[in-house]
């Protein structure tokens, strides 16, 4: 049987479950450090299901199967997984544990990789299936890795050093705060695995997983202020050595179960939402004594130091300037019908490249024209690729990797030469009255992103509508463009961060849209920076946003009609910054473009 296709990989998982004795497997989008972004080796569920999203699960059964995803890749997964072997669900109406709990017969062995799942999932899971005198079992090795024949192995690239000039933190500072915690806290050691967590502990990046500057490892940190880094050899370099010290000793990766191992009789902080439940059997097993606590590294990475803060603002100036130059390429390129999603995505990408140090993009670029902008996490390929077509709605969300700064950014496009449909620019513009309301916010101390949410949905509220995802999510510093724990959402459905105080230094996005499916999507978003506010008769510490993106917004999209006085000064105020930080970078046509785009309303 050829396993060039999906249902014939499909089969092949089965018969190898059958060999093991299992009725089922779950199959995440995930790898040994519970990371949203992941390496080839462990992209499993696209292998298996074709599907291109960043998170989603499958279950397997021998009589069924199903694709689990949020309202984020609602049409993306049937645009992509074949309904015929695969049914669709969606969370959080149903989850794996509950269909589970369903679904499998009585004494089933559903099988998952602890490498691959945190300790709340198997929780979950056990429970749900022991209403049917099922078990959920450990194995000891993945069995899609036995019949992925050409499964890619996991990236040999050198771990690079992260300067001062950009960490503005010296390594010793950051473990020195680790240790004092743990001291406090009266434990002996901590268990990092978030990639992007040792990344800022150790000052060090990496390019073992496309999109995201991170180095394959893990960390033990000790309350001595010493650390243990658990890393593949040929990824350690000189220069590595150096810059470590002689506190970091340098172990190989396969060492890393030992080294928990070594850990009996200890006091040890282990992250259940950052940590694969491998390694809470592991530390178990072994006899520590595991403690759940949060990465303590999480919040101070969330709050952006002075040079941090610096670079964000650098490298948002060099990106603006390439997103700019793109929308203008658009705007003389589109309306003659000779661009499509690939080659917008392409163009846009070498317009970064051209601003200079761009190391990667900060994820795959969402370029979606008409119906396709529609399905929020879009990634365009091939067999989708459409023509962005004269008299049509364009989205492109895209960012960029720097070394002092992770950009990201959405700009909703009319494509000209006819004048944009009174509809389109009524959701447009209450997307952008929502995004506004977020941007001039002002806010006490306390404040976390779930109470703010609602002032970017209220005017889509208002006309019966919403959309699916999140208002804003925190941004790393040439880390994740996803990095927790803050995040601005709705509370319901307990989403991570929702509850996380709002600090001065963090950065966030502000991203409100909506989406008419088979039409058009609209999304507007800029990067914020909290600080703090001061205000004349204030009582106490309050906050606000300083926008940190500056590229002009789509005027032919704006009922003006719709917007308030108030309204009109922000958006004539935020591009008369464009205008000043954009304009000395461009000339010729292009600048004279900008000039037009941010002239008042």
């Amino acid at each position: 049987m050829l396993m060039n296709t999906h249902e014939a990989r499909l089969e092949a998982l089965r018969k190898e479950l059958v060999a093991r004795d299992l009725d089922g497997f779950v199959v995440p989008i995930s790898d040994e450090h519970m990371s949203e972004y992941v390496g080839a080796y462990a992209q499993r569920l696209e292998w298996l299901t074709g599907f291109g999203g960043s998170a989603g699960t499958a279950v397997v059964l021998q009589d069924k199967a199903a694709m689990f995803v949020d309202g984020r890749y609602t049409l993306q997964v049937r645009d992509q997984v074949d309904g015929r072997f695969w049914s669709y669900e969606s969370v959080p109406q149903t989850s794996i544990a509950k269909w589970l709990g369903e679904h499998a017969h009585d004494g089933a062995r559903i099988a998952y990789d602890p490498w691959l799942h945190g300790k709340v999932w198997v929780a979950a899971v056990e429970k749900a299936l022991a209403t049917k005198s099922a078990r959920l079992v450990a194995v000891e090795s993945n069995p899609i890795d036995a019949v992925w024949n050409d499964r890619p192995e996991p990236s040999s690239a050198p771990a690079a050093v992260h300067g001062l000039a950009f960490a503005g933190q010296v390594s010793e500072a950051k473990r020195a705060a680790v240790a004092e915690w743990l001291t406090e806290q009266k434990y002996d050691a901590a268990v990092i695995s978030a990639l992007d967590s040792i990344a800022w502990l150790l000052n060090i990046r990496g390019a073992d997983v496309e999109r995201t500057p991170v180095a394959l490892s893990f960390v033990i940190a000790h309350a001595d202020g010493t650390a243990e880094l658990f890393i593949a050899e040929e990824k350690v370099t000189p220069a590595l050595r150096q810059h470590l010290g002689n506190a970091v000793t340098i172990r190989p990766r396969a060492a890393f179960v030992p080294g928990l191992e070594g850990l009996k009789g200890k006091k040890v902080a282990v992250d259940p939402e950052r940590s694969v439940s491998a390694v809470f059997a592991a530390l178990t097993a072994a006899g520590a004594e595991v403690i759940e606590q949060r990465d303590p590294t999480v919040l101070p990475k969330a709050v952006k130091n002075p040079v941090e803060q610096a670079g964000h603002r650098a490298a948002q100036a060099r990106d603006g300037a390439a997103v700019t130059r793109f929308l203008h390429w658009l705007s003389v390129e589109a309306p003659q019908d000779t661009v499509n999603e690939i080659s917008a995505a392409e163009a846009l990408h070498q317009f970064r490249r051209d601003c200079g140090d761009l190391r990667d993009l900060s994820f795959d670029t969402i370029s979606g024209a008409g119906p396709n902008g529609a399905i929020v996490h879009y990634r365009v390929s091939e067999e989708t690729n459409r023509a962005l077509a004269p008299s049509s709605v364009y989205l492109v969300d895209s960012g960029g990797q720097y070394p002092d700064g992770t950009t990201d950014i959405t700009r909703t496009v009319w494509i000209g030469p006819d004048e944009a449909p009174a509809l389109a620019k009524d959701r447009f513009t209450r997307v952008l009255k929502g995004h506004i309301a977020l941007a001039r916010i002002t806010f006490p101390k306390g404040t976390a992103g779930s109470q703010l949410d609602t002032l970017a949905r209220q005017y889509l509220w208002a006309a019966g509508l919403d959309y699916a995802h999140g208002t804003g999510h925190g941004v790393g510093s040439f880390l994740s463009v996803h990095e927790g724990p803050q995040r601005i959402a709705k509370a319901a459905g307990g989403q991570a961060g929702s509850d996380q105080e709002l600090l001065a230094g963090m950065f966030l996005s502000n991203e409100p849209g909506y989406y008419k499916t088979g039409e058009y999507g609209i999304r507007i978003e800029n990067l914020v920076l909290v600080e703090v506010r001061a205000i004349e008769g204030g009582e106490g510490t309050f906050f606000g946003f300083e926008t940190l993106t500056h590229v002009p917004i789509e005027r032919a999209l704006v009922d003006c009609s719709l917007l308030t006085r108030d309204e009109v000064a922000w958006w004539n105020a935020y591009h008369t910054r464009v205008l000043d930080i954009i304009g000395p970078q461009l000339e010729g046509a292009a600048l004279d473009w900008l000039k037009a785009q941010c002239a008042p309303l």
